[in-house]
């Protein structure tokens, strides 16, 4: 087949696709989208809870970050794993076994009573995650044909997104009324009634055509040796000033060096087994074909810039806008909105129009704009309510990514390679979102840590060495913290204590006149220097989340010539065939 053809039979010409009763249908997407939910919410309640988890168990600022970590390292991984699974099984077992690993690890990190065991159980959760991700994207692939997957592939987008509205709200309420125990509990009832829905109401859902072959283990283990470390790496990787604040490894380390290489070592070897294998893990030959190819290339870029584009954004919310933690996360309420927005509506025409190519391209053209805005009109002085407009054209870019990528990967190939499909685009794309929030928070903590280091020197410059150091202690990111500083600077409440401190001072002295007016003109000089700072500290910040999203704009920039390049193969409706099973 040449590489920008249309699939060859049963592909080519308008599919035979199997019948299901609307019950099947609405039963089978219910438990997909409540195994989603779980793995969607989990993310978002469990970062909300995270500071009661550290301060219960004590865990070290070095150790914090593996609460996350060991959960997107496993996730990633497997993906691979449970779609070629999903092919050889069906996806009922798949996701049924996800939904079993996903609760029996959250069972276990509920009633962790230590770090080491709720790292390891999070990975537990992670293992199964992947299954619910994959299998739930492949099951519309599975009911509707290609012409109708969009608009049900977009309800699934707008799952992720509705989940990081709804997430940190239930993480702050459970957390605060029931513990952080319940966090991890409150998926068990949720993934009880999703399990019941897969195994008693879900059909098999395995396609046609493909033989009962071997899981290619030694793929597996090869894939495993290739994404593990280089995903720590990318996780841990920290600039020389961070290690110093925040734990982790320097870029330079041999540490992080030697899981860059060790990761290059397993991606060889991986290749070169996929190469070999009767029953590939990742079926290289696909690459061939330039809609998957370049698909699910187009896919890892965006995912460079799909969280890149969020992540940071709290910290300007906080340390320029002045808002507290909670209301910086509700600041992005409205860009997710615009996220599931995007998802629906370009699901919607995807499937009125049967064409995915333009909406893409339109898509990361409004992504550009969008990013273009947020780098090159914020400002220190910029309000809540203006950087809430600016984002949800961010939003609304970002939506259309996750549906029509998905469909265009899926079109490409057979309906036996949909589980491969599916997760590989899962794949690329969980890659992309870890590489870029690494890249992106370089260059946030670069910029920041240079402007800071000039803009605070100078606002301070002609104070007392102990006052001097005081204050600079007091700004966020001053000393090296980067883009982990989330506490803002309070120009008042520092200047409530220079007040204080020189009204002590003064006491000291009230026997000369000379000397308490010395004070007077040191109380004024550091007023001044408390407000200096504290402008110095929001165009700092200004100037490091510009950069990001001036970085941004060239990464979807590169997603658009990609796209640009990648065959539109047509949209078939779909012939009813014999009643599936």
């Amino acid at each position: 087949m040449a590489p920008s053809a249309a699939p060859t039979s049963p592909d080519a010409a308008p599919a035979a696709f199997p019948a299901f009763t609307r019950a099947q249908k609405v039963f089978t997407m219910l438990g997909a989208l409540l195994g989603l939910l779980l793995a969607a919410l989990d993310q978002t309640i469990v970062a909300t809870a995270g500071p009661a988890i550290q301060a219960d168990l004590g865990i070290s600022p070095a150790l914090y970050p593996w609460l996350t970590t060991s959960y997107l390292v496993a996730s990633t991984m497997m993906v691979p794993v449970w779609g070629k699974l999903s092919d050889l099984l069906g996806r009922r077992a798949v996701l049924a076994a996800g939904i079993v690993v996903f609760l029996l690890g959250s069972f276990l990190c509920g009633v962790s009573r230590s770090t080491v065991s709720l790292v390891l159980f999070r990975a537990v959760q992670g293992l199964g995650s992947a299954a619910l991700f994959t299998g739930a994207l492949s099951v519309v692939a599975d009911l509707f044909p290609p012409r109708e997957r969009g608009k049900y592939q977009g309800l699934f987008g707008a799952m992720f997104g509705l989940s990081s509205v709804v997430g940190p709200l239930a993480g702050g309420f459970i957390t605060d009324r029931l513990g952080w125990h319940w966090v991890f509990f409150i998926n068990l009832p949720v993934g009880t009634v999703a399990l019941a829905l897969v195994l008693l109401r879900m059909p098999k859902l395995r396609p046609e055509g493909v033989s009962r072959g071997k899981l290619d283990v030694t793929g597996a283990v090869l894939l495993a040796l290739a994404v593990v470390p280089l995903l720590l790496a990318l996780s841990l990787g920290r600039g020389s000033d961070q290690v110093a604040h925040g734990g982790g490894w320097a870029w330079g380390s041999w540490q992080v060096l030697g899981m860059f290489a060790l990761a290059a070592v397993g991606t060889a070897l991986f290749i070169r087994e996929e190469r070999r294998a009767r029953e590939p893990l990742l079926d290289l030959k696909l690459f061939r074909q330039r809609t998957f190819g370049l698909g699910n290339a187009a896919v890892f870029i965006i995912g460079a810039v799909f969280l890149s584009g969020v992540v940071f954004l709290p910290l300007f919310m906080v340390n320029v806008v002045g808002l507290s933690a909670t209301h910086s996360g509700l600041t992005l309420t409205p860009l997710t909105l615009g996220v599931v927005a995007g998802n629906v509506l370009s699901g919607q025409l995807v499937s009125r129009l049967g064409r995915y190519k333009g909406l893409m391209l339109g898509s990361l053209v409004l992504l550009m704009v969008g990013f273009t805005v947020m780098g090159f009109t914020l400002t220190p002085d910029s309000t809540q309510a203006e950087v809430t407009v600016k984002m949800v054209l961010v939003g609304v870019g970002l939506g259309p990514s996750i549906p029509l990528y998905t469909l265009a990967i899926q079109n490409s190939v057979s309906p036996q390679q949909i589980g491969v499909a599916t997760s590989a685009a899962t794949f690329f794309r969980q890659l992309g979102m870890t590489l870029g929030v690494a890249l992106m928070g370089a260059v946030f903590a670069t910029t920041l840590s240079h402007e800071l280091g000039t803009r605070v020197a100078s606002a301070t410059e002609g104070l007392p060495p102990k006052l001097r150091a005081e204050l600079v202690s007091e700004v966020p990111g001053a000393g090296g913290e980067g883009g982990a500083a989330r506490t803002a600077f309070h120009a008042e409440e520092v200047k409530q204590r220079v007040r204080a401190e020189l009204e002590a001072e003064r006491q000291r002295v009230k026997a000369s006149d000379s000397a308490v007016a010395g004070v007077d003109v040191q109380e004024k000089r550091a007023l001044e220097a408390v407000d200096r700072t504290d402008r110095a500290l929001k165009e700092s910040f200004t100037r490091a989340v510009k950069a990001v999203y001036r970085c941004a704009i060239l990464v979807a920039l590169l997603a658009f010539l990609v796209t640009l390049r990648l065959p539109e193969q047509p949209l078939q409706r779909g012939r009813v065939r014999t009643p599936a099973k």
